[in-house]
């Protein structure tokens, strides 16, 4: 099988690709940021099929992987990596797995509603999330330069604890991972914090310059007001009190949050 057959190599600009993963039923992305020196995977996708290969077809640089959060979606290929960075926070969910979560749900996830051919190598029996120490742990605020590129960590908890979304500045990219996409929002698991989940979503409506939002999932056609209206719709969650675990499904006019 060719490898590109299961992903879809999708061009930001000349020096920034989506790597998505349209067959499954997460419709996931991945992103490389190419700069002068290194070059940046913020996630490494499902694990179904080798996201290095494709990774290889764009870049000879050096790899810096950047894990948005420890979700088994986000690190099935983290160990084709050798420079592998996670928020402090899930440290311990990325070398000891998550805790509470059988392999025989997140087997169930991963082989369900399945659009595209497998790989002809893939077997679900043998899937196994990523555990690993990581290379170094990130911190709010922290810069990678990658060479005439720098990007900005954000801590961004809610949707897990060490949630990251990952700022380019200059080109006024923003990397929002799963706290920020078309659809279903999730902050009611044990793991989640609604409340942080708020707070995560005002501090990324209150970046200024945001040209592109790159999700995590789903459609990559969102702008600025996208997150102004999410914003205004945890507002009001959070002045009616319902911003707590097992407030339920919460619509609005283009949002839903689940908590």
């Amino acid at each position: 099988m060719n490898i590109n057959n299961w992903f879809t190599i999708e061009e930001i600009d000349s020096m920034t690709f989506a790597i998505s993963e349209y067959g499954h039923w997460e419709k996931v992305h991945s992103y490389l940021v190419i700069g002068d020196e290194y070059a940046a995977l913020i996630d490494t996708g499902i694990g179904i099929c080798n996201i290095k290969r494709v990774v290889d077809q764009l870049t000879s640089l050096p790899i810096k992987v950047i894990t948005t959060h420890v979700h088994w979606d986000h690190i099935g290929n983290h160990g084709l990596f050798d420079e592998i960075y996670v928020h402090e926070f899930e440290k311990d969910w990325l070398e000891n797995g998550m805790p509470g979560l059988p392999i025989e749900v997140i087997r169930r996830d991963v082989i369900r509603d399945i659009t595209k051919p497998l790989p002809e190598s893939f077997k679900i029996e043998e899937y196994e999330p990523f555990r690993g120490k990581p290379t170094a742990l990130l911190r709010d605020n922290e810069m990678i330069d990658l060479g005439n590129r720098i990007l900005t960590i954000l801590h961004t908890p809610g949707h897990s604890p060490g949630h990251l979304c990952v700022y380019e500045a200059e080109q006024g990219y923003l990397y929002t991972g799963d706290l920020l996409y078309k659809g279903t929002l999730f902050a009611f698991y044990p793991t989640t914090d609604p409340l942080l989940f708020v707070k995560s979503v005002g501090k990324i409506s209150r970046i200024e310059h945001i040209t592109k939002i790159l999700p995590g999932h789903n459609e990559m056609d969102l702008n600025k007001n996208f997150i102004t209206e999410v914003n205004r719709a945890c507002q009001d969650l959070l002045n009616k009190g319902l911003a707590r675990h097992g407030s339920g499904v919460h619509e609005f006019k283009d949002v839903k949050i689940y908590f």
